[in-house]
């Protein structure tokens, strides 16, 4: 388990470094000056001079070559320094722990209201197989993975918020300005997290030991509950982990929508302003959050399913 750890976490920092090769890369190549978007958002686009510009080239290392900053910036990172925000001058480490509780507290409330809708919804439907409740349970599920999670949210400030006035249309605070960012980024998990448990249940309860419970007169409740649930867990906790990280992904768009003050609105802000520093430590952080829950994901088979033994992979 040690050396599956280790090579893990070898397998992390070359991700890392590979996806933060990639996106600044990307951001180089996007079109405009980004001295020229530092100095508007300083200075104000009135106020803006050439020479503020240049000055800001300089004074930031814009005029070396891309990959020199590139180099620059790793050298800090590996040290634990991010560097300073191009725009307001604050260190990008600092913005980033700000931000990160609120992102959290939005990830693990989409990811409750996903499970508390998909595990029971997929268990029943796979026990009433063909049953109404399973058709209705089905159709819902594909209305979610349909349904992009920018639309949804509109659709609930505009009926919850605007005509009912139930929650708030946007901000951060209390229980009521988290429930609807929540709904609407956990939606789409629960969906996809709904079918895949149906699904997993289905094969379990058709197993021969499931068969021999039934026939030695269990219950159908013990059955489920002792036998079928915990072996079929074990594909439905994989997209557990995947979609956690997917949910990281999508605050970038639900924060923005609800004004939620996390890292995804932060990045987006910061594409916006070009604010290169803020970009790499948002991107960073993701990637390396994403890793980790997979790993741990990972790790949690072998408590789920004896069998699963790591020790011996070649």
């Amino acid at each position: 388990m040690l050396k599956y750890i280790a090579r893990r976490l070898a397998l992390l920092v070359v991700v890392v470094i590979g996806v933060t090769l990639l996106t600044f890369s990307l951001m180089h190549l996007a079109p405009g000056d980004p001295a020229e978007m530092i100095a508007i958002n300083r200075y104000g686009l009135e106020n803006l001079t050439g020479e503020n510009i240049e000055q800001i080239r300089a004074a930031e290392g814009l005029h070396a070559p891309v990959h020199i900053q590139y180099l620059r910036w790793l050298r800090h990172t590996v040290r634990g320094d991010f560097g300073y925000s191009l725009v307001t001058g604050a260190p990008v480490r600092e913005e980033i722990l700000l931000r990160l509780p609120a992102t959290l507290k939005l990830a693990f409330a989409a990811l409750l209201v996903s499970l508390l809708i998909a595990v029971p919804a997929g268990i029943i439907s796979a026990v009433k197989h063909h049953s109404p409740w399973d058709y209705a349970t089905m159709t819902g599920a594909l209305l979610g993975v349909s349904m992009p999670n920018f639309w949804l949210g509109l659709l609930l400030m505009l009926l919850f918020s605007v005509i009912l006035g139930w929650f708030p249309v946007c901000g951060y605070g209390s229980l009521r300005h988290t429930i609807l960012p929540a709904v609407t980024l956990g939606a789409g998990m629960a969906a996809i997290t709904t079918r895949l448990t149906r699904s997993s249940m289905l094969e379990v309860l058709s197993q021969d030991y499931i068969i021999a419970a039934r026939s030695k007169g269990l219950s159908e409740k013990s059955i489920i509950c002792n036998h079928a649930l915990k072996n079929s867990f074990i594909p439905v906790l994989t997209m557990i982990g995947l979609q956690l990280g997917h949910l990281l992904e999508g605050a970038v768009i639900v924060e923005s929508i609800f004004a939620w003050p996390g890292i995804g609105k932060l990045l987006v802000d910061s594409i916006f302003a070009r604010d290169f520093s803020v970009i790499q430590g948002c991107v960073l952080l993701f990637a390396v959050l994403f890793v980790i829950v997979n790993l741990l994901v990972d790790i949690s088979y072998v408590y789920l399913d004896p069998r699963i033994r790591y020790e011996k992979e070649s």
